[in-house]
C-alpha cells in the first residue's frame, strides 16, 4: 500500500513537472523585439518554414528557438504557413506567435497616394507599399483586357484612382489592389455626384480630366472652384481651353516651368490651344479636392485667369481679354522688378 502510494506520488509530480514543462515552451514569454517596441513581420506568398524562421533569427526576435519550433511543430504550422504583415510584440509567448501566424491575424497596412502624375508614377507609389510591386502593378493596368473589364482606356485610367488612404493586405495583388480601387471608385460616384456632374454637361471621367487641370493651375482649394468655372465657361460658349497645364502634358517636360508660342504648336490631343474640348485623359491623377471643385464650380462671367502680381500663388480672374490684358501686364511687371 505504501508503495503504492509513493508510485502515485511520483508519478504526480512527473506529471507536474511535465505539466509545467509544457506550459514554460508554450506560454512563457518568448517573442523579444528591438527597443521592446512592436514589430512588423512581412512573410511573402509562397515562403516556407524555413524562411520565416531565417526571418524571425535574423532579427534576433526569437529567444529560445527550439521551443519555438517545437511548438510551431505541435500546431502543424509549418504546412499551414500564410504569408502578410504581421505586428509582434514584446514578450509574445510561442502559443501566442504560432497561433497569430497560423491563423493568418496579419494587421493591415495604411496605403496613401497623392500627387500622382499617371499611372506608372502611381504603380510605383504603391509598390513600395504592398508586395505586390510596381511592374506588376503598371503590367496588370497596362493590359487592353483589364481596361476593357473595367470600362476605361489608357488614357482615362487614372480617373478610376481617388487619392486617399486606404488599408489592404499587405500581401495584396496587383489585380486585388485594381479590384479594390474600382470599387472606391465606384462607391464615389453616389446618385448625388452623378447628378452634380450631370449638371456641369460632363461625365464622371471628364469631371476628372477637368479636375486634373485645375490641379495644376493652383495649389489654393480655396480657388479651385473658380477655375472650373472658367474652364466650365469656355466648354459651353466652344472656345479652346488654351490650359497651359496639357501643353505641359504634350510636350512631355514635367519641369517646364513657363510656356512658350513654340509649345503651342506641339502635334498632341492634349494640346487645348489647338484641339477644342476636354483632352482624352487626365493629366494627372486628380485629387479630391480638384474633384470636389469641379462638381461645385462657381458659377461665374470668367473667362481668363492669370496669377497675382504679389506671386501668392492666387490668380486674378477677368471678364475680358483688355481686363486680361492688364492683369498680365501687372504680373509681367512684377515679374521683372524681381
Amino acid at each position: 500500500m505504501k508503495k503504492g502510494l509513493i508510485t502515485v506520488c511520483i508519478l504526480l509530480v512527473i506529471a507536474i513537472l511535465a505539466g509545467y514543462w509544457l506550459y514554460n515552451r508554450a506560454m512563457k514569454p518568448n517573442v523579444i523585439t528591438p527597443d521592446q517596441k512592436d514589430f512588423s513581420l512581412y512573410i511573402p506568398t509562397g515562403a516556407d518554414f524555413g524562411q520565416v524562421k531565417d526571418s524571425l533569427y535574423a532579427n534576433n526576435l526569437i529567444h529560445d528557438r527550439s521551443a519555438f519550433e517545437w511548438i510551431a511543430d505541435k500546431k502543424d504550422y509549418p504546412d499551414h504557413v500564410k504569408p502578410g504583415r504581421y505586428i509582434l510584440t514584446n514578450g509574445m509567448s510561442n502559443n501566442q506567435l504560432v497561433n497569430t501566424l497560423r491563423g493568418g491575424l496579419q494587421t493591415p497596412v495604411k496605403v496613401t497616394f497623392n500627387n500622382m502624375r499617371d499611372v506608372k508614377m502611381l504603380a510605383g507609389r504603391i509598390g513600395a507599399q504592398i508586395e505586390a510591386d510596381s511592374a506588376s502593378i503598371a503590367s496588370y493596368l497596362d493590359n487592353p483586357q483589364t481596361l476593357e473589364q473595367l470600362g476605361f482606356n489608357a488614357q482615362t485610367i487614372p480617373a478610376m484612382f481617388l487619392p486617399n488612404t486606404y488599408e489592404f493586405y499587405w500581401n495584396t495583388s496587383a489585380e486585388k489592389y485594381v479590384e479594390k480601387m474600382k470599387g472606391e471608385y465606384d462607391k464615389y460616384w453616389t446618385a448625388e455626384r452623378l447628378n452634380l456632374a450631370k449638371s456641369t454637361g460632363l461625365s464622371p471621367v471628364q469631371v476628372s480630366i477637368l479636375a486634373s487641370i485645375v490641379n495644376k493651375e493652383t495649389n489654393k482649394t480655396d480657388e479651385m472652384a473658380r477655375i472650373a468655372g472658367v474652364y466650365l465657361n469656355r466648354l459651353k460658349s466652344g472656345w479652346l481651353l488654351q490650359a497651359d497645364p496639357t501643353l505641359v502634358f504634350a510636350v512631355g517636360d514635367f519641369e517646364l516651368k513657363r510656356v512658350l508660342n513654340v509649345h503651342k504648336e506641339v502635334e498632341s490631343p492634349y494640346n487645348t490651344y489647338k484641339y477644342a474640348g476636354l483632352p482624352p485623359g487626365p493629366i494627372c491623377i486628380p485629387s479630391l479636392e480638384s474633384i470636389n471643385a469641379v462638381l461645385h464650380a462657381e458659377k461665374h462671367n470668367y473667362y481668363y485667369f492669370c496669377a497675382k502680381e504679389d506671386f501668392s500663388g492666387y490668380h486674378n480672374f477677368a471678364k475680358t481679354l483688355t481686363e486680361h490684358n492688364r492683369n498680365a501686364q501687372r504680373y509681367q511687371k512684377a515679374l521683372n522688378n524681381l
